[in-house]
């Protein structure tokens, strides 16, 4: 994944570097190891041109948010360090305020009215179906940032657009109707499906063992806890008449429908009656809380338990993994009850015993040794290939692949008309396509194709001309770096 994502790093920042603002909601991320020279308040000078730390932080975060957004969970602060997130955060800021500099020597400007139609059209910021201006405060704050900021960024992602605008082409109808037919090139194909699923992998304990040996860090033993606990469940009394009108009356605003309109209080009283409890039962257990931190009163269970059994949230349980052996944590809300932990000692992983690692370790070692014999397999078949003939195919050709699903059948005649070998290999998952191209031809024009193709061509033109326009700015305007890396 790693080599994938730096093989096409610049590709994937070309295509967001224009992009819109998107920092509401996505807070900060840190962002690598930069310290900052004389003005700690800036990282460069671009023209005339001061690049805040606040600016390229918000860079970063946003760069981190899209390759987050497209790996998920797989990616992380120690992938972003691999991949030099760090620089390219610097790098998109600094080519962003040569693209400003531009803007100002123009003459373009931003003004407030621009910035306003602008905000009143976010819907982070809508309550009640309009602008909020509370909301709009409280959800920046949220986010780490001011209004004065945040609009500051918005004034200079918009003028970003104005200059893009400017530079903005259209392909011409001949541009696209020769992409047209270019783009869905026909090959004449034969193919044949090898399935690691056909493949028997022989019961070899030694092997097994060896992969085990080699790969042993990959099956550790989870977190486990000596805990002592005590249990507040939640009340379940119905509050007085008077406890609860004056509950919704001071808190009416938090009980909305779907819609967004408020609820009146017969349609909201059995969600007050419900925050009411809650609340007195969260007080209940703070009160037992400080009286087990003070002495006078003790805990009720202790037993040993690993973490992936616990059942309680993530964040509660990084709680636990940060409390030092004998602290006490606050009390947090485990489905109906408040628990109070104390946490005796923590266990942290090490590597599974052959025995307990067994099972997840063969399930690895098949699944590899199937994929090894799998290529050797395609290459023994290559060698007098005779497969099944699909006739002309196309890059939209999916249902003509049969024995492989429509994801399957998309990567592979992707990768087939990417592929400069006439006969060759390429790998899905579990399968392994075989490929005889015998003949190619130029696609009969389709109309009904125009408007993608029309948009490829209109990204990657532009995409060429900013590219360009940024190399002619970076010996246009001065650059004054106030970063310097730290090894």
């Amino acid at each position: 994944m790693i080599t994938w994502m730096q093989k096409h790093k610049k590709w994937l920042v070309i295509t967001i570097w224009i992009s819109t603002i998107a920092f509401v909601g996505a807070g900060f991320v840190g962002w690598g190891s930069y310290d900052y020279g004389k003005s700690a308040g800036s990282v460069a000078v671009v023209g005339e041109r001061e690049v805040s730390v606040e600016e390229y932080q918000r860079e970063y975060s946003n760069l981190y948010e899209q390759y987050q957004r497209m790996l998920g969970d797989q990616f992380n602060q120690d992938m972003a360090k691999q991949l030099k997130l760090s620089d390219a955060a610097y790098k998109l800021v600094i080519q962003k305020n040569l693209i400003l500099s531009f803007g100002d020597e123009l003459g373009l400007d931003v003004t407030t009215e621009d910035i306003a139609k602008e905000l009143v059209g976010m819907q982070a910021f809508i309550k009640n179906g309009k602008f909020d201006k509370p909301t709009y405060v409280k959800v920046l704050a949220q986010n780490r940032t001011t209004p004065v900021e945040f609009e500051a960024g918005l004034k200079r992602n918009l003028l970003l657009q104005k200059i893009e605008q400017l530079f903005k082409t259209e392909p011409t109808a001949i541009e696209v109707k020769n992409l047209n037919t270019l783009l869905f090139l026909e090959d004449d194909i034969e193919i044949k499906i090898l399935d690691s699923k056909d493949i028997i992998v022989p019961n070899n304990e030694e092997k097994l063992k060896k992969f085990w040996e080699s790969n042993k860090n990959n099956y550790m033993s989870a977190n486990s806890y000596e805990l002592q606990t005590t249990k507040i469940s939640l009340i379940t009394d119905i509050p007085s008449a008077e406890k609860l009108t004056s509950y919704f009356e001071r808190n009416k605003n938090d009980f909305k429908k779907d819609d967004g309109k408020l609820k009146s209080f017969d349609e909201a009283k059995a969600e007050i009656a419900k925050a009411i409890n809650l609340k007195q039962s969260k007080k209940l257990a703070l009160k037992t809380y400080l009286k087990i931190k003070k002495g006078e009163a003790k805990l009720e269970n202790t037993a040993i338990v690993y973490e992936d059994k616990l059942g309680y949230s993530e964040d509660d349980i990084k709680k636990l993994r940060n409390t030092p052996n004998g602290g006490l944590v606050k009390p947090f809300l485990v489905n109906n009850e408040f628990v109070i932990v104390k946490v005796l000692t923590s266990t942290f992983p090490k590597p599974l015993s052959f025995e307990v690692a067994r099972s997840a370790a063969n399930i690895d070692y098949i699944a590899q040794e199937k994929k090894i014999l799998l290529a050797l397999k395609a290459v023994e078949e290559l060698k007098n290939f005779k497969g099944k003939s699909l006739g002309y195919v196309s890059r939209d050709s999916f249902s003509k692949i049969t024995g492989l699903n429509p994801t399957q059948a998309a990567q592979f005649l992707s990768s087939l008309f990417s592929s400069a070998q006439k006969e060759g290999q390429i790998e899905l998952d579990e399968k392994t396509v075989l490929y005889k191209i015998k003949n190619s031809r130029f696609a009969k024009y389709d109309a009904n194709k125009d408007a993608t193709v029309k948009g490829t061509l209109n990204d990657l033109q532009n995409n060429e001309l900013m590219s360009n326009l940024v190399k002619s700015l970076e010996n246009r305007y001065d650059v004054q770096s106030s970063m310097n890396t730290k090894e």
